[in-house]
């Protein structure tokens, strides 16, 4: 039978591969040959959903009224306990009908951000290392990327200065992230009236990630950019049910914030899929209505989890900086070695998974991002094999 020749588009030639599925394939490859591997690459939480979160969608399956098409932007209900619980976490106050749109996970209103704002050939502005999706998405809208590098010496948070006033005029959007993916960074109120007066100067859309906020360590609570007087007319923030509440299966999030960027990313989003599952909505609901403190022991055995590997790497001569959000520890690995080579040596000798910097863009070479999501026991046997194989630092 004659074949026609598959010819993909050239969006899809330029693509670089997707981080985490090509680590993902290096670990079933290695479990494939028999080996116990510890997975600290992904930062996929090993905690369970919290009961009520559970019983409200057991619940709400159960009701014919769910299993229709639901609304492009999300049940009002739903939005109304978002608003809800941005008031009551960030003093920051909502219209649910305007200023909030309901996500299949924050990760689908990232990736169609740049298709809502930017035209062929136009620029978005983005972090090194960052989120790989706020690249792709870039790239599928035909944009160029230009990266900010995040440098040890400014703390991980991008230095607007260094962002050339060519490249600034030119901008259309500017993803930032705090608490930050990779490297744990916190932003102050400080750096984001910063960013709110580098917007309005250029008259960029600032998009927020704040997937992590919830993720703190030592009762310091990171701040909300919304929070901050102007970024509503200047941005919108992403936020995510999957890192706060153990919900990454269940694909559910939001953006909130400036409602003309909300209606642009609603066309797109109503275009090129669907709305969340009601029944998963009303479970959203339920986690939004827990009262913070039951989020406490989720975050005191993440805290466990960081004051049992950070100091097990000092010890092994890795220079880190303990997070005090996120559940990502930023290594910094001897000099002169590239990062894919040290997380292929960490597979190899320890059968340990971790991220290389350099999969996060090219400012990340020279480090390896480890998660919390393994238990305590495991993290310290981390540690103990990357002993065992001389997997030290310099």
């Amino acid at each position: 039978m004659p074949k026609i020749n598959i010819v993909p588009a050239d969006r899809i030639k330029n693509l670089p591969p997707y981080l985490f599925a090509a680590i993902d394939k290096m670990k079933q490859e290695a479990i494939r040959q028999g080996k116990d591997v510890i997975n600290l690459g992904i930062g996929d939480p090993d905690l369970p959903t919290p009961a009520p979160i559970i019983e409200r969608l057991q619940k709400a399956v159960a009701d014919p009224r769910n299993h229709q098409y639901p609304s492009y932007e999300g049940m009002l209900s739903f939005r109304q306990a978002v608003a809800k619980w941005y008031q009551s976490r960030f003093n920051v106050t909502l219209d649910p009908v305007t200023e909030v749109v309901t996500l299949i996970g924050s990760k689908e209103g990232i990736g169609h951000a740049p298709l809502a704002f930017i035209n062929p050939g136009d620029t978005a502005l983005m972090t090194s290392p960052g989120y790989p999706v706020y690249h792709a998405g870039t790239l599928f809208a035909g944009g160029r990327s230009y990266f900010v590098p995040l440098l040890e010496k400014n703390g991980f948070l991008p230095d607007l200065s260094s962002i050339p006033e060519s490249v600034a005029k030119e901008a259309r959007i500017f993803f930032i992230n705090s608490p930050n993916n990779p490297t744990a960074a916190v932003a102050t109120r400080a750096f984001f009236e910063s960013v709110i007066d580098f917007a309005n100067r250029y008259n960029i859309l600032i998009c927020h990630d704040a997937a992590y906020s919830e993720i703190y360590y030592d009762g310091v609570r990171p701040v909300s950019f919304l929070d901050v007087p102007g970024a509503k007319e200047v941005g919108i923030e992403f936020h995510s049910l999957s890192k706060t509440f153990n919900m990454t299966g269940w694909r559910i999030g939001f953006a909130v914030g400036n409602g003309e960027a909300l209606a642009a990313l609603l066309k797109i989003k109503s275009n090129m899929d669907s709305g969340v599952f009601q029944a998963v909505q009303e479970a959203g609901i339920a986690a939004l209505e827990m009262q913070d403190a039951a989020l406490g022991p989720i975050r005191k055995i993440y805290q466990e989890r960081r004051d049992a590997l950070v100091p097990g790497l000092h010890k092994l001569g890795f220079k880190v900086v303990s997070p005090q959000a996120s559940f990502y520890v930023w290594i910094k690995i001897p000099a002169n070695t590239l990062s894919a080579e040290f997380a292929s040596r960490l597979l190899s000798e320890a059968a340990i998974v971790a991220t290389p910097g350099v999969g996060f863009g090219t400012a990340g070479e020279g480090y390896i991002r480890m998660t919390l999501t393994s238990s305590t026991e495991r993290l310290l046997e981390a540690i103990d094999r990357m002993e065992k194989a001389g997997v030290v630092g310099g």
